[in-house]
């Protein structure tokens, strides 16, 4: 079938469909003179990856709606189902997006038409503590409705095991095979609201679950006493971003001894269209605007910020002129190796098989670090999922211990309550971190500094290349079989030594369509399309003898690849 057919076919389908409301109906007669929006929104179905859904809010195959969260939640319970588990449980947690409550309610709906038991949370919570409810309410599986740091029209739904981890490629491809099987939304079982609540398989959760994940994050806490020696000349500058963190992080905050913890008024509340920043992501600068200047009317210490779903933490520090610096997630990553791992050693508890788990995209910094202190680093495939994983083979083999994860991308976790990264211990950590170095009369920046001389001048830097659409999708394909078939010989002057060609399934990892390319130097390069956003990545690192000679290499780098990137 031409994709033209299937178009047209499709958006007949959902006109004429009595399953679907006439207000989506109504929205898509609106578009009946666009060929090109009907085209973008029904040339496929919105793709279930390994992270679940996430897509443009909007009535369509290839948009998220209450229509295409049914299917998918039709998909897993169906899955669910045949695992045979008794007594089925799906916790289901949500941020502050649009649409974010009606798509967790739906799939309540959903799982219980399948007599499968709901626990939905009653309000916005961090994706991190569903994480933590899964394994506490030891539940089959979860559910969270986000789209993460995406632009406000985005939502999306990610699935969770029953270990606590985002599903893992070959948990995720059986469910993808359950929701190709839901050929009709008249095959979407659901029952009422009332029906469900009078059933007994919609159980609303909040208050109880929030003070136990509290106390389990705050028990990971290494020097709560040099906080409270401090307390009252430290000051803490937060913002939520309008999204899920504001109340964890001020618990776990003020649960450690923090009192100076000044929230940024404009962004603590929840909004769906983020108004004040132009992205919800602590990894831009500019989503710290307010809270920089917030800082500096307080003379900070530290700013965080933690992202929509507060997965994500980004931290900003005053540099060595007394400005404010925002620390990249490889750097922060760096800081926080150190501090758990030197914090440990002194008490005499860091333990002889303890690991440190990171993506093969972050810096090889805290590799360093963590070998400074005879401790062993793994790789993973880029994804927190993949850590999780991990850290589910070390519970059941006792193998090793896991001590952190992190990734480049400001996702971070110490300690076993959950299976992914979590903004709420990150914002505990480094805040601790900030006080534990302040009582010595040191700032993270200088630490950092530290940690250069001691370890090399590791230099990252991330590029990305958005391309929207059916033909944003063959570009990045373009893109990525030109270097596949086309690998340079030679970059920037440096002998290529060794290229990595994932979509093969190196190393015992699943398949990934990702490539790096390693140099006669130790740099290194990696080109990986998106799983959640249309665009391509290019990550780059470089380790020199000084900062200036890391930034000259740096740029050299990036030249070098992304005018071939671009030329594609």
């Amino acid at each position: 079938m031409s994709t033209q057919v299937r178009v047209q076919e499709q958006y007949d389908l959902w006109l004429q469909d009595p399953a679907i409301d006439m207000d989506t109906k109504n929205e898509l007669k609106a578009i009946g003179d666009q060929p090109k929006e009907i085209e973008d929104r029904f040339y496929r179905d919105l793709e279930f990856g390994t992270g679940g859904l996430r897509g443009v809010i909007g009535a369509g195959t290839n948009r998220m709606n209450l229509y295409t969260v049914g299917r998918a939640t039709q998909g897993l319970a169906q899955f669910i189902l045949k695992t045979g588990a008794a007594s089925p449980s799906v916790v289901i947690a949500y941020d502050s997006r649009n649409q974010s409550p009606e798509f967790a309610l739906e799939a309540a709906k959903v799982l219980a038409g399948n007599g499968i038991k709901a626990y939905v949370f009653e309000s916005l919570r961090p994706t991190p503590e569903l994480s933590f409810a899964v394994r506490e309410l030891k539940a089959t599986a979860g559910i969270v409705v986000t789209a993460s740091h995406n632009p406000p029209e985005y939502n999306g739904y990610k699935v969770y095991g029953s270990d606590g981890g985002q599903l893992v490629p070959d948990q995720a491809e059986q469910v993808i095979a359950e929701i190709q099987q839901v050929q009709s939304f008249a095959d979407v079982k659901r029952e009422t609201r009332a029906q469900a609540e009078e059933a007994g398989l919609l159980e609303w959760i909040g208050e109880e679950l929030d003070k136990v994940y509290v106390k389990a994050v705050t028990a990971v806490s290494l020097n709560g006493d040099i906080v409270k020696q401090i307390n009252d000349d430290f000051r803490i500058v937060f913002t939520p971003l309008h999204g899920a963190g504001n109340l964890s992080v001020r618990a776990v905050l003020k649960s450690v001894g923090f009192d100076n913890v000044h929230v940024v008024a404009e962004q603590e509340q929840p909004d769906a269209q983020f108004s004040t920043v132009k992205s919800p992501n602590p990894e831009e600068k500019e989503a710290f605007t307010l809270a920089i200047r917030q800082a500096k009317e307080l003379n900070a210490d530290i700013i965080i910020g933690t992202d929509p779903d507060c997965d994500r933490m980004g931290a900003v520090v005053k540099d060595a002129s007394g400005e404010y610096f925002v620390l990249t997630g490889n750097q922060s990553g760096a800081i926080m190796v150190d501090y758990l791992l030197s914090s440990l050693k002194e008490r005499g508890t860091l333990p002889s098989n303890g690991v440190v788990i990171k993506t093969i995209v972050t810096s090889e910094m805290g590799a360093a670090v963590a070998a400074h202190y005879g401790v062993a680093t793994l790789n993973t495939l880029t994804g927190f999922k993949y850590i999780g994983e991990k850290m589910t083979q070390f519970e059941s083999t006792g193998e090793s211990k896991f001590l952190f994860g992190y990734e480049e991308s400001y996702g971070y976790l110490a300690g076993d309550y959950a299976r992914d990264k979590d903004a709420v211990i990150a914002s505990m950590l480094i805040c601790e971190a900030a006080a534990y170095y302040k009582n010595q009369g040191k700032t993270l920046y200088e630490v950092l500094q530290e940690l250069y001389e001691r370890h090399g001048y590791f230099l990252e830097k991330l590029e990305s290349r958005t391309m929207k659409g059916k033909d944003g999708v063959k570009q990045i394909q373009s893109i990525m079989q030109d270097w596949r078939t086309n690998p340079p010989t030679a970059i920037n002057g440096q002998q290529v030594v060794r290229v990595e060609d994932f979509s093969q399934g190196l190393y015992g990892l699943p398949v990934e369509n990702v490539l790096k390319y390693t140099l006669a130097d130790n740099s290194w390069f990696c080109l990986r399309p998106s799983g959640t956003e249309p665009k391509i990545k290019v990550y780059f690192a470089v380790c020199g003898v000084s900062a200036q000679a890391a930034t000259d290499a740096i740029h050299g780098l990036v030249t070098a690849v992304m005018s071939r990137v671009d030329h594609k």
